[in-house]
């Protein structure tokens, strides 16, 4: 069994940043594409980032492009969201996910995390 714990939320003022890390356990770090997702109240889910098993390729949404930076350990088992110039929009759950490796340019994630608030006042 697959586990996913997100940490590193909080509320924070507009242009502040944080950093969110997802540790995984149960199966080879390794092996997995991460993705980072957040969910707002009253919206559905979306995608924020992604990182291939290797670190070697990474994708964000347009609306966290050059703000965000996606990024992998696979010595300590964890991906991490870095969050720059944060924005009262940024407000959410935030989610990481695992993948095969490869499926995450599909959107095929298998395992969730439980979510980290992130909180952006104005």
């Amino acid at each position: 069994q697959v586990r996913l714990i997100e940490s590193g939320g909080g509320l924070v003022q507009a242009g502040a940043s944080l950093r969110l890390s997802c540790v995984v356990s149960g199966r080879s770090f390794g092996n997995y594409d991460m993705g980072w997702f957040r969910q707002a109240p009253g919206k559905e889910r979306e995608f924020v980032a992604r990182i291939s098993w290797s670190g070697g390729s990474t994708n964000y949404a347009d609306s966290v492009k050059g703000r965000f930076t996606i990024s992998r350990d696979n010595a300590k088992n964890t991906a991490y969201l870095q969050m720059n110039s944060l924005k009262p929009e940024d407000t959410a759950v935030y989610y990481c996910a695992a993948a095969t490796r490869g499926w995450s340019i599909i959107g095929k994630y298998d395992y969730w995390g439980q979510g980290t608030q992130v909180t952006v006042s104005s």
